[in-house]
């Protein structure tokens, strides 16, 4: 009898934007499903913005998804999320993610979207890349959410593996590896892991104002209900993480993202409209 096969989905999308007279605009476009890039009027003061949609509504076990953003020199954009990711429940096979951020001469460029949501048997394993040439600026936030606290779920078993690399001109600037085998549940509530939190995230800043950024954010956070950190792993570069229960997390990265847009990017204090509505 033969073995039945699930539908799996094998999509993606790659969006070139160059600068031009009247600002930056789109020079290349491909999209396969179920990804999409819808393209909303931005605010007054905000560049360029680009929406990632899933048109499936998540992914699953077996479900391989890719995004190649590149910026010409000049070049400014906002990229982030019309709505949370959530990657299911797997019946084996990993779900794969695969980002690839290239940043010319100057360029500058946020990848800021929503939430992932890590459903209790998902199996993630996911890899961001950015190339960054001289003078390139980037916002990068990814936050991690474990299960759906509104239906009382919790994370007991799948695994995560996520990778980073940011490189620079003269080679890499930072990287690193969060490996969470079968034994999820074990990192996730040890006092020497996440402690029981619902939430984690990380947000990085590549521009010359990293190190008074990272001082702004310290005294941003400092009483606040979630578990942050900022630091300045070498000259350019600032490093946040931040550990708490999903609501007040969200609460804390968006402070901090409304303050490093105002602060590094010139850029109005505040979220896009994607995430507040």
């Amino acid at each position: 009898m033969p073995t039945l096969r699930h539908q799996r989905a094998r999509g993606g999308a790659s969006l070139g934007l160059v600068s031009g007279p009247h600002g930056t605009r789109i020079d290349e476009l491909q999209q396969a499903s179920p990804q999409r890039l819808l393209f909303p009027s931005p605010e007054p003061g905000e560049w360029l913005t680009a929406a990632m949609v899933n048109t499936a509504g998540g992914l699953a076990g077996g479900d391989a998804v890719t995004t190649r953003i590149a910026l010409g020199p000049e070049a400014r954009a906002t990229l982030s999320a019309a709505a949370a990711e959530k990657i299911y429940r797997s019946l084996g096979p990993e779900t794969e993610i695969g980002v690839t951020l290239d940043l010319a001469e100057n360029a500058a460029l946020e990848w800021i979207p929503q939430e992932t949501i890590f459903f209790s048997g998902a199996r993630l394993r996911r890899r961001i890349e950015a190339r960054l040439a001289p003078g390139a600026r980037l916002i990068m936030a990814e936050a991690l959410v474990f299960g759906r606290a509104a239906h009382g779920e919790t994370v007991v078993a799948g695994s995560l593996v996520d990778q980073w690399r940011i490189i620079g001109p003269d080679g890499p600037l930072w990287a690193e590896g969060l490996r969470l085998g079968e034994d999820i549940a074990g990192p996730l509530q040890s006092p020497f892991g996440m402690a029981g939190a619902g939430a984690m995230a990380t947000l990085l800043l590549v521009a010359p104002e990293a190190e008074a950024m990272r001082d702004r954010l310290r005294l941003l956070l400092e009483d606040g209900p979630v578990r942050c950190g900022a630091t300045l792993p070498r000259p350019g570069l600032m490093l946040a993480r931040f550990l708490g229960e999903p609501l007040a997390l969200r609460g804390a990265l968006s402070s901090a993202l409304s303050a490093l847009r105002e602060g590094a990017f010139g850029l109005p204090a505040r979220l896009p409209r994607l995430w507040t509505t």
